[in-house]
């Protein structure tokens, strides 16, 4: 089994004593209940991953001896998802499964048939939430950001609309070698006709994941593991 993953505010600099305390310290001493002996993962989420067994453990605490430090590139080119706002727990579900499977930026889009319409901070504390928690899960050096929700698309490198109605599979357009890539994914009424036009218009390209439709919830993370395959992450 791979060991677990806390994320700090900073690693150390070079191996040595270290104390994971706070909300991780929590976490690990008191829920999953990790005893001195047990070796870890400590990520900075910018890429940092250090190696460390425990020395001692108790109440919220930690002691832990850093075994080594390593800085993991961050990939190349990087994925971005402009995810349509979905209503209830869809959105949420998008987002983690596109943190598990390898996503770097996600984009809440507030797009013209978006159910769901945020009101507050709230909703998008759960979106960062969720993909902090699904890093740990999935062991990710690189947390992925989460930008501030956005009504308007400022279109930016590779910029693939998925559209069910697409001639051209997403297997078959040629992607770039280094210029980023943008993947926008609609709610669950799809992207409107005006809002396909204006992204064609931008220089966007329309493409398609193959005959079946699928929800807003998993189309993103059908995508990026296409495209993981295409780009050699996998």
């Amino acid at each position: 089994m791979s060991l677990p993953l806390f994320l700090v505010g900073s690693l150390p600099a070079a191996p040595g004593a270290f104390r994971l305390d706070g909300p991780e310290g929590h976490h690990a001493a008191d829920v999953q209940r990790i005893t001195a002996g047990e070796r870890l993962l400590l990520g900075d989420g910018r890429g940092g991953i250090a190696t460390a067994v425990v020395t001692a453990a108790r109440k919220g605490v930690l002691e832990l001896d850093v075994e080594g430090v390593e800085q993991v590139p961050a990939p190349a080119p990087a994925i971005t998802v402009v995810q349509g706002i979905a209503k209830g727990e869809r959105g949420e579900l998008a987002v983690q499964l596109m943190t598990e499977l390898g996503v770097d930026r996600i984009v809440p889009w507030q797009a013209a048939r978006s159910i769901a319409r945020w009101k507050d901070a709230k909703p998008l504390e759960r979106w960062r939430s969720t993909v902090r928690e699904a890093a740990k899960q999935s062991r990710r050096p690189w947390l992925p950001e989460v930008t501030e929700p956005v009504r308007q698309l400022r279109l930016e490198g590779a910029v693939l609309v998925l559209h069910e109605e697409a001639a051209v599979p997403l297997s078959a357009v040629e992607l770039p070698s280094s210029t980023d890539i943008t993947l926008v994914v609609g709610p669950e009424g799809g992207i409107a006709p005006e809002e396909l036009d204006t992204l064609s218009a931008a220089g966007a390209r329309p493409v398609r994941l193959g005959r079946e439709v699928l929800r807003t919830s998993s189309a993103g993370a059908a995508a990026i593991a296409a495209l993981s395959v295409r780009l050699g992450r996998w």
